[in-house]
């Protein structure tokens, strides 16, 4: 009987002395790695389902930011820039937005315009167009420039070779052509005036005198 009374009590020990060596270590690892306890709680806390009131499991909504890239749409306005490297003036003026251009984002509207400048049509080069660029771009408005170069109208010189009436450029080196008029033919005070060198400011006057005084 004390045999069993003392089995009992040694048992009793042994298992009083195992739950406090657990309970100790438990606290010994908290106390020492308590970073790992955190974010098994965080995990956990992540993974449960959230419920709203009525007992059903909430819909979490991410919104995602979509960026959309802009695009020239038939609404869209657009200015068109002409630059007189000449006259250094500028006149801006709307156009109704080109139908091949409608769709386009702003690299393949880019693309367009320069091959709008490799082949510009043929009214655009008498005009003495240059160049053109984008100046501005968006949805609701483009801008190109347009650059235009135009000559400056350049007069001319009378002269006399052989007796007969000859026309240079402005720089009085460069032939622009021959006639048929014979100085002679002409007044006194019109031939001294060819002798020195007659200036003739335009075309149209070059022209008024060729007419009145050919053969």
């Amino acid at each position: 009987m004390k045999l069993i009374r003392r089995i009992s009590l040694f048992l009793v020990l042994s298992g009083i002395m195992l739950g406090l060596g657990g309970y100790t270590a438990l606290k010994a690892e908290q106390f020492f790695y308590p970073g790992r306890y955190q974010m098994k709680e965080t995990q956990e806390q992540k993974e449960k389902p959230s419920y709203v009131s009525d007992g059903t499991e909430e819909e979490q909504v991410i919104e995602a930011a979509v960026e959309t890239v802009p695009v020239v749409t038939a609404d869209t306005k657009y200015l068109v820039e002409e630059v007189d490297l000449t006259g250094g003036t500028v006149r801006e003026k709307e156009e109704n937005i080109p139908v091949k251009y409608i769709g386009l984002d702003r690299d393949s509207l880019l693309k367009e315009l320069a091959s709008y400048d490799s082949n510009p049509p043929l009214t655009e080069l008498e005009q003495g167009f240059t160049t053109i660029e984008l100046s501005a771009f968006s949805k609701d408005r483009v801008v190109v420039c347009k650059y235009y170069k135009t000559e400056e109208e350049r007069g001319y010189y009378l002269m006399v070779a052989d007796h007969f009436i000859v026309v240079y450029r402005e720089d009085k080196k460069t032939l622009h052509m021959n006639t048929d008029i014979l100085l002679e033919s002409l007044n006194d005070t019109l031939q001294a005036e060819i002798m020195r060198g007659k200036f003739v400011e335009s075309d149209e006057e070059l022209y008024n005198f060729l007419e009145s005084y050919s053969s």
